[in-house]
């Protein structure tokens, strides 16, 4: 079995194959075969209950002792799937997901699985669509406790997998969070879930960043009690000091933070771990597990001459924090930053808010090579900060103490190998000029502050100098110590440090309570399969994802007033109706065979579906072509294309796109659905006429027809 199969459903495979070949000759020996069966389904298509797996493997057991030899394998198989894959089969059972996709009921859509934290993306944004924002932040706080946080930074890799963007652009998930939660927040709703009954364990988590926050957040959902310290005078870590006011305000992080703290988790602030409490201090307070999520503080150096020469040589990392805590000291007039990431744009934004004249950030790669969020990089263009591409740092110069500029190198981007795709830049020779500055800020990149680890000398650190985990539970090598975040992949999103934050949280509750750990990371969980919205197929091709509205130009040159406006409800109802719902049509090309190829009506123009080869898509095609005969919908796994009778119409639609309306036509009789008129011209073709027939221009059915053809005959030939 290849690893990109699914237990669940190889097992279903197999034991079809068996009761189909006929080899179960006993009758109770077949018929258990058959229950397992559809109990596997059941599994497989998200309908099992907490018995389900219990009841299989009864029943495999006396399968393998009933009536002849028979049905010794088949349950020994059934046995031996169970016993090899505990986990995947339980995950189906409790998450109602399939991470392969092979169980079609389960199959998840690709913008949460793109999600470090495994948020149910296609429910929460149908539930804004209908207006039921509350709701949606209640689905949302299952996976991510910052909603607001992340629907205002979020790096959104579910957008860059969001299927929408194979006809036009992806779905505006994480902008749709932020007006949810916004929305919430304002109206009172935002409320924390029911905890669980206090367990009387406790347990302390290091850093209150977002992946120690969200540690902290689940654990007191499941009844623990949770202390945060934190070395910082704030809370949220490089959130709130690493991420600049016009792009996070303060108060969404303090009215999030505030949601913690109401489900009774404690903050210790300006507490340095190893300096002013060490691990063994605090497990004689009785903590009994600890989670590490210290972040990646410190800056990385260029190593380039002169770059320790000058006080004009600034940390990127410094400055954000500094301005975070209200300090607002103009750095300098002419400003080089060095680096292409957000950081780089974070503090080019910044210095220029501060006053600083000129404003140049130096990248040693081209414009598409920028790690930066290219909405982030258009706004600072917008503000007046300049890009130099293809530029490399060799000197940092100065007189007399200060800085007078960037000696620089010209570029060109060149393979690695032979036929490599990935090129890299190369300094071209006597092509160095300067960048006149009298600051120079690097940002290109952070590492772990070792300091608060010294105390550890028994944790295990990568070559990186991370934290080296088991990253299916975070546990260290320290008995009761996990960690998560920076401190562990080195610099990386919000949303990753959330998402490691959840599974540490799962695991620390597992070690507490004595629970064998999983040996596979969790899969995302399907939070339910919500009803789609109706658009008409028009309205889903014109609807365009919209643009943000901007604060002013001048305002955002001078002040650290949020940037982005949001939303309006009309707009964010508006966008979320633009999602394909690919948690229900999983795009495997079904609808489109049968309708081309049996059919021969070739009505689908779904283009999208085909990933490799993604051709234009039109929904509205389908009105001119569908003959409304329902072969999409039969042949649909997942009844996503579904065609319904409603009123006086013949409705299909593909997970609410209705892509055709046609009215029915009735026997002029008996009154009985005959279908639509392009359907019955079709059957009249390919059955020669042997159809509802119309007599005397009435429109009549077979059974009708039958009747009053007997009716003339005996009126022809009375007996």
């Amino acid at each position: 079995m290849s690893d990109t199969t699914c237990p669940v459903n190889h097992t279903i495979i197999k034991l079809k194959d068996i009761i189909h070949s006929g080899g179960l000759t006993h009758p109770k020996v077949r018929r258990m075969a058959e229950e397992i069966l559809e109990l596997l389904e059941d599994v497989a298509w998200g309908r099992a209950g907490n018995d389900h797996l219990d009841a299989i493997k009864s029943l495999a057991r006396e399968m393998m002792t009933q009536g002849n030899e028979s049905g010794f394998e088949p349950g020994k198989m059934v046995i031996s799937a169970l016993n090899d894959h505990p986990e995947i089969f339980s995950s189906h059972v409790e998450t109602h997901n399939c991470a392969t996709g092979a169980c079609v009921k389960l199959a998840p859509a690709p913008c949460q699985m793109a999600c470090p934290a495994g948020i149910d993306v296609p429910t929460y944004v149908t539930l804004i669509g209908m207006g039921r924002d509350a709701e949606a932040i209640e689905v949302i706080r299952r996976d991510n406790p910052f909603p607001w946080v992340c629907g205002l930074v979020c790096t959104r890799p579910c957008e860059f997998m969001c299927v929408r963007a194979r006809i036009d652009t992806p779905v505006s998930i994480k902008l749709l969070k932020a007006y949810a939660a916004e929305r919430a927040m304002s109206e009172h709703q935002y409320k924390n879930p029911d905890k669980a009954p206090d367990k009387n364990r406790k347990v302390c988590v290091i850093g209150a960043g977002p992946g120690g926050m969200s540690a902290a957040y689940y654990l007191a959902l499941k009844g623990y009690t949770v202390r945060i310290i934190e070395a910082l005078s704030v809370a949220g870590g490089m959130v709130m000091v690493g991420i600049p006011r016009y792009r996070l305000p303060r108060e969404v992080i303090d009215r999030e933070v505030a949601m913690l703290e109401e489900l009774g988790i404690e903050f210790r602030f300006s507490t340095r771990f190893g300096k002013d409490v060490t691990l063994e201090q605090l497990r004689s307070e009785g903590f009994g597990a600890f989670f590490i999520a210290i972040g990646a503080h410190k800056a990385i150096k260029m190593n380039i001459p002169g770059e320790e020469d000058y006080l004009q040589v600034l940390d990127a990392i410094d400055i954000l924090r500094r301005v975070a805590l209200g300090e607002r000291r103009i750095p300098g007039k002419k400003v080089v930053v060095i680096g292409g990431g957000n950081v780089a744009i974070d503090v080019a934004r910044t210095v220029l808010r501060l006053g600083c004249k000129e404003v140049t950030i130096a990248y040693r790669r081209t414009r598409s090579d920028m790690p930066a969020d290219v909405e982030e990089v258009e706004q600072a263009e917008e503000e007046g900060v300049r890009l130099s591409f293809l530029t490399v740092p060799t000197e940092i110069m100065g007189k007399s103490g200060r800085v007078t500029g960037v000696k620089c190198l010209r570029a060109k981007m060149v393979a690695r190998t032979s036929g490599s795709g990935r090129k890299s830049p190369v300094p071209i020779e006597e092509s160095d000029y300067v960048i006149d500055a009298d600051v120079v800020i690097p940002a290109i990149g952070q590492r772990v502050d070792m300091d608060p680890l010294s105390t550890l000398p028994d944790l295990n650190l990568t070559r990186w100098n991370t934290i080296r985990v088991n990253t299916a539970t975070m546990e260290t090598s320290m008995d009761g110590v996990f960690a998560a975040g920076d401190a562990v992949t080195g610099p990386a999103t919000v949303i990753e440090a959330i998402g490691g934050g959840k599974k540490a949280a799962d695991a620390i509750d597992r070690y507490l309570s004595g629970i064998p750990q999983p040996s596979t990371p969790p899969v995302p969980v399907r939070r339910g399969r919500m009803e789609w919205l109706e658009v008409p197929a028009i309205t889903k091709m014109i609807l365009k994802r919209p643009e943000m509205p901007l604060l002013n130009i001048d305002r955002r040159r001078t002040m650290f007033q949020q940037v982005e406006l949001g939303y309006s409800e009309e707009t964010a109802r508006e966008e979320a109706r633009r999602c394909l719902r690919c948690d229900i049509c999983r795009r495997c090309g079904d609808c489109i065979s049968v309708c081309r190829d049996k059919m021969g009506i070739d009505a689908l123009q779904l283009g999208y579906l085909d990933f490799d080869h993604t051709t234009p898509t039109d929904f509205r095609i389908t009105e001119d072509r569908c003959i409304t005969c329902g072969a999409c919908a039969a042949n649909c796994p997942n009844q996503a294309m579904q065609i319904r009778d409603i009123k006086n119409e013949r409705v299909l639609s593909l997970c609410g796109t209705i892509l055709n309306r046609q009215k029915l036509l009735h026997c002029d009789t008996c009154d009985a659905v005959l279908g639509t008129r392009r359907y019955l011209e079709y059957i009249r073709k390919r059955v020669d006429k042997k159809a509802p027939q119309i007599i005397s221009e009435r429109l009549i059915c077979d059974a009708c027809a039958r009747k009053e053809s007997a009716k003339r005959h005996d009126e022809i030939s009375p007996v």
